[in-house]
């Protein structure tokens, strides 16, 4: 086997996306051969040379996995979780180690992708591939059509930042309860986004769920059931 950047060979290791195992590495959290490595550009023989995280010694998974996680509300999704919460990991039991794809917050339930796979992680959260993830989001109020063209457009989130134009539709009006259920299709993915963008329309959101990412959807799953992708399924990412 050729020699490989280590960022790639952390990745493809399954520790986590590409972009995570750079921070890794500048940090100092890796070990060649018994030495720290901070340089991005160093390259290693998986045949030759000893990786090590956290004083763990790294290897090349063969297995590649790819789940599908119908997540309930209440679990983090970080791989190590240091406030005794639930995590994601902990409704996923079996004998390979897998990440979760991206960030679902604790409150929010719906589609969360977890593999072993590093190429597929950096695909995934990488903003320039434009990955389509849809959200139903109940929110307080009434949403006027002014206000669905306003997030179909772009609104201002964290400090002047205007989201890509989205899609989005009206799902449910409940005049008596004063409550709208909407859905929205982005391809960013900003912390909270989707709740912050609802805000800017000063609508709260009272319950938010991931129901698909790009044509993956969790409909046939209950919450916290999982199931493994299809061969096609994953030639279709």
């Amino acid at each position: 086997m050729e020699e490989m950047r280590l960022q790639k060979y952390l990745a493809t290791s399954g520790i986590a996306s590409r972009r995570k195992c750079e921070e890794l590495i500048l940090n100092g959290k890796i070990e060649v051969n018994g030495k720290i490595v901070q340089e991005l550009g160093t390259k290693v023989n998986p045949k030759k040379d000893e990786v090590k995280y956290n004083g763990k010694i790294v290897n090349l998974e063969e297995d590649k996995i790819y789940i599908l996680l119908n997540k309930p509300i209440g679990y983090v999704t970080t791989a190590k979780e240091q406030f005794g919460r639930d995590k994601v990991l902990d409704l996923v039991k079996i004998n390979k180690r897998v990440v979760p794809v991206g960030r679902l917050d604790m409150y929010t339930s719906g589609a969360l992708i977890l593999t072993n796979d590093g190429d597929l992680v950096n695909k995934l959260t990488h903003p320039k591939n434009e990955i389509n993830k849809t959200y139903n989001a109940t929110v307080r109020g009434i949403v006027t059509k002014e206000e669905i063209e306003k997030l179909q457009s772009g609104v201002e989130i964290d400090d002047g930042y205007i989201t890509k134009p989205a899609k989005v539709k009206i799902l449910k009006i409940d005049e008596e309860k004063k409550i709208s259920r909407i859905q929205i299709t982005i391809h960013e993915g900003k912390n909270r986004q989707v709740r912050k963008m609802c805000e800017a329309i000063n609508k709260k959101v009272l319950a938010l769920h991931r129901c698909k990412i790009g044509n993956l959807d969790v409909k046939d799953l209950k919450l916290g059931q999982w199931r493994y992708l299809t061969y096609k399924e994953i030639m279709k990412i």
